[in-house]
Parts: structure tokens; C-alpha cells; sequence
């Protein structure tokens, strides 16, 4: 118990540290910035990684599952009148697809094992969810999240570059919930709150949309 209360701890300064920061340097992750102040929060203290992610990584996984869920309150407050409801479902089928076809073709084409090609077929989904499709489809589970986590930190970390000459903040939100899956989400609330609504909406809708068409998919082909 103690073990756990300190890892907490460690995390919640790292977070409280990284906030300044990040309202420095806007263009970089509050995540990307806060897992720096934990590496170098742990060799002050002289606790092995092993040991911090032994005793947190349970009680994280299991937080991060009701985060996702929480989800649901800025999409409660989402008005729909005004979606373009064509446009969105032609942006969230390309975007599923492509953000799984893209991935898995390169890992193919550099010959990786078949698990780590299926790993890649996780890409385009939040991290909850893709560990229940990387346990679907036998895939390894620390890859499957080093590989979301990857992306999303890429994808925000460069959106400030891509989305520079995009005003529109429906259009922002949405590219970087489909992209940048949590972290681009917690980006585009800094945009403004409907960024960050149309954001969770494209995340949440792109993940359960994922979610079904891409096991069934795989079993198919199997």
C-alpha cells in the first residue's frame, strides 16, 4: 500500500510540474512532458521503472478505463443539429480504415511476425480499446500500447504544425481525436471546448466503429 502511495504521488507531482511547462510550450504533450519529470522524479529517488510500473500499472489500467467512459459528459453537451452527419460518417469510415490498413501494410511490407502485424492493426483506436482487440487478435499487449501511445503523442505533438492554417475548430477537434486518439483529445480542448467535444466525439465513435468491424474482419480472413 505504501509502494502504491508513493508511485501516486510521483505521478501527481510529475503532473503538477509538467502543467507550467506545458503552458510554455503549448505545441508539446502534457503527457509527453509529465513522463519526462517521472523518469526523472525515479532516478532522484533511485526506484527502479520495474518496480513504479509494477505497483501503478494495475491501478492505471483500471483508471483508465472509467477516463474513457467519462468521456460521455463533453459528448452529452455536443449539439448534433448542425453535424454534417455525411461528411462525418465518410470522415470516421476513411480514417478507421486507412489508420489500419496503412500501418499493418508497412509492417508487412518489413516482413514482421504476424502478431506484430496485428499489433499494428491497433493504431486507430484508444488505448482501452485496443487492448481488447490486440486480446482478440493474440497480439502482444505491451506493443499494441506502445503503439497507440506512439501515435498519439506524434499526432498531437505535430498538430500544432498541421492544423496552423485550420480555424475551424469542428474540423481540428475531430482530426485529432481520430489521429491522436486521448492525448490529441486533451490537445484540442486547449484549442477550446468545442474542438475538444468534436474531438471526444470522433475518438469515441471511430473506437466503437473499430471495434467491431476490424475482429470481424480479421476472423473472416482467417
Amino acid at each position: 500500500m505504501f509502494s502504491i502511495l508513493v508511485g501516486f504521488l510521483i505521478t501527481l507531482v510529475a503532473y503538477l510540474a509538467a502543467k507550467p511547462v506545458n503552458k510554455r510550450f503549448p505545441q508539446v504533450p502534457l503527457l509527453v512532458i509529465g513522463m519526462f519529470f517521472v523518469i526523472g522524479i525515479l532516478l532522484l529517488l533511485r526506484i527502479p521503472y520495474e518496480k513504479y510500473n509494477a505497483d501503478m500499472n494495475g491501478i492505471f489500467s483500471h483508471l483508465l478505463g472509467y477516463v474513457t467512459v467519462a468521456l460521455a459528459i463533453p459528448l452529452a453537451a455536443m449539439r448534433y443539429d448542425d453535424l454534417p452527419l455525411k461528411s462525418v460518417v465518410g470522415i470516421l469510415v476513411f480514417a478507421s480504415i486507412s489508420a489500419v490498413a496503412l500501418p499493418m501494410s508497412l509492417a508487412y511490407i518489413l516482413h514482421m511476425s504476424e502478431p506484430t502485424i496485428m499489433a499494428f492493426a491497433t493504431r486507430a483506436v484508444t488505448t482501452p480499446i485496443a487492448i481488447n482487440i490486440a486480446t482478440l487478435l493474440h497480439s502482444p499487449v505491451s506493443l499494441v500500447i506502445l503503439i497507440v501511445i506512439l501515435s498519439g503523442v506524434i499526432g498531437s505533438a505535430f498538430s500544432s504544425i498541421i492544423l496552423r492554417n485550420i480555424n475551424d475548430e469542428r474540423a481540428s477537434g475531430l482530426a485529432l481525436g481520430l489521429a491522436a486518439h486521448a492525448i490529441g483529445t486533451a490537445q484540442a480542448w486547449q484549442r477550446g471546448a468545442v474542438a475538444g467535444r468534436y474531438a471526444a466525439f470522433g475518438m469515441a465513435v471511430n473506437a466503437v466503429f473499430t471495434a467491431i468491424w476490424l475482429p470481424t474482419f480479421m476472423l473472416l480472413i482467417k
